[in-house]
């Protein structure tokens, strides 16, 4: 039986400031297998969004093995983030 999937503790807080610049943001975290945490649409655009937590220690937010080979498989982009600053930056740059 698979475990609940863990939420990075600033997920929420990205989340937040994403829909308050406009973003559509659906959690994809309980879907295992290393899929990343969530899905965003803005401006017509889609941003898959794998969240670490920027403020534990960096052998902490490494990708799992799981999301080692979903990031390496799939053949779209899929970003990274630590920080409210960081997941804002991928959306607007697109």
């Amino acid at each position: 039986m698979r475990r609940a999937a863990k939420v990075d503790a600033n997920q929420t807080e990205i989340v937040q400031a994403l829909r308050q610049i406009g973003c559509t943001v659906e959690h994809l975290h309980s879907v295992g297998r290393g899929c990343p945490d969530l899905l965003c649409g803005f401006r017509n655009n889609n941003y898959l969004l794998e969240v670490k937590d920027g403020s534990k220690p960096k052998s902490s937010r490494k990708l799992t093995p799981d999301q080692v080979i979903w990031h390496e498989t799939w053949r779209g982009r899929v970003y990274v983030v630590e920080s409210v600053d960081q997941a804002i930056t991928v959306i607007q740059k697109g």
